[in-house]
């Protein structure tokens, strides 16, 4: 399965942004897709995830309330959609795909990336 995600940009302090995260290839397997996001000098972090199914979504406490996943099963493409942005979103963000739904939180357990996309919320 490959990943790849885009959208990013630099807007300012309330705007919107939509995130895309493409899913192609061999997608047998696949349980759940996450949105993670690093910023700089800090570690990874779990933003939002979708089952493939698209029945169930989870998000950070961050991200609760402003953000949401959803699922395009014709596009075969997961969306971030981020609302109310703030400077401390400002990050790379990433998809990945995870084969189980219990690990969607955890980075370590997800075995296939897309390249990340930058996010700069300007205050």
């Amino acid at each position: 399965v490959q990943l790849q995600a885009y959208g990013g940009g630099l807007v300012q302090a309330g705007d919107s942004l939509r995130l895309s995260c493409v899913v192609s290839g061999s997608t047998f397997g696949v349980d759940a897709v996450g949105w993670f996001r690093q910023a700089p000098r800090n570690q990874r972090k779990f933003v939002a995830g979708i089952s493939w199914s698209g029945v169930l979504t989870t998000y950070s406490d961050s991200a609760e309330g402003r953000f949401t996943i959803s699922r395009d099963n014709a596009k075969n493409t997961v969306y971030l959609q981020m609302n109310s942005l703030k400077p401390e979103d400002t990050a790379v963000y990433s998809c990945a795909a995870v084969t189980d739904w219990r690990w969607v939180k955890v980075s370590s357990k997800y075995n296939a990336w897309g390249q990340g996309t930058q996010v700069t919320v300007s205050s």
